[in-house]
């Protein structure tokens, strides 16, 4: 399928850590990161979700959901990879019937005759290994509550996610980990997510890459393509000129030119929404 000539083309994006259910999450900013863009491949990068009670989604996450089922369509043309992270550990099951996409541990592709690994990060994150149970009871599900009660701005919880960054020396332990990794595999690129930090990092002839997370003031994706890897800053202006952070006038085109994406059709599809209703689902999802 061509690509509309008004969208940048690439041949795949790569976003991570939205964290689904949790107040931070920016999924209408993600929602229209998909429609502004053209792919042949989308990787979600694990963290898709902050854990693994549905009860917690809004209409928005919701609607981003939907979009991905829809994108998932053969139609479409488009290869959908989910790729588990630490908070949606255990979701295959449910993500195959929810959005009818496949879930992977970690996932490989060759482009342009180079190996590329996609794989969360917290494989590479000593203390999220060792301490499952505590990162849950005090790192998701405290940190969800904190969210509840901070300000509209979040202003203390980002806070708190960029020191806990830092402090763990997150960036560094998993960038050190995922070039091993890639080396090791003979690959050479590795995307990660899990660190809530974008950045890129060259050594020993493998590129190691993070694309940031969906949860902070500052949203980044990746884009590979035939001009290499760019790390996006979701605010910059889009190769067509438009302004990505002028959420009214992107809503209103989606509207008007996407089907996908309108009102009735994603959210009012009722064989999907009622997926959240479902006893056994839900059951296995807390």
């Amino acid at each position: 399928m061509d690509a509309p000539a008004d969208k940048p083309r690439c041949d795949t994006l790569i976003l991570s850590d939205l964290h689904l259910g949790a107040e931070m999450s920016r999924a209408r900013e993600a929602l229209h990161v998909l429609q502004q863009n053209f792919y042949r491949r989308l990787i979600l990068l694990g963290d898709i979700f902050a854990d693994l009670n549905f009860g917690r989604l809004k209409k928005e996450h919701w609607k981003f959901l939907g979009y991905i089922r829809k994108l998932s369509n053969p139609k479409r043309h488009v290869e959908v990879v989910w790729v588990e992270g630490n908070h949606d550990h255990g979701l295959a099951e449910i993500m195959s019937h929810l959005v009818g996409v496949r879930v992977y541990q970690e996932y490989r592709w060759n482009y342009q005759g180079m190996r590329h690994i996609a794989v969360h990060g917290h494989q590479f994150d000593d203390f999220s290994v060792s301490n499952v149970h505590l990162s849950y009871w005090v790192g998701t599900l405290f940190y969800l509550q904190l969210q509840k009660w901070d300000s509209k701005n979040k202003v203390l919880t980002r806070f708190l996610d960029r020191i806990n960054t830092r402090w763990l020396r997150l960036s560094s332990k998993v960038a050190a980990g995922a070039l091993a990794h890639a080396r090791h595999q003979r690959a050479t690129r590795i995307f990660c997510g899990h660190t809530h930090a974008a950045l890129h990092r060259h050594e020993d002839g493998a590129d190691y890459y993070n694309c940031g997370a969906w949860i902070d003031e500052q949203l980044t994706y990746i884009t590979v393509g035939e001009n290499g890897v760019r790390i996006h800053d979701y605010f910059e202006k889009s190769e067509c000129g438009q302004e990505a952070g002028d959420r009214s006038a992107i809503e209103h085109e989606f509207m008007e030119n996407d089907p996908y994406c309108s009102e009735d059709h994603v959210i009012a599809d009722a064989d999907f929404a009622k997926i959240s209703q479902e006893p056994e689902l839900l059951k296995q999802g807390k």
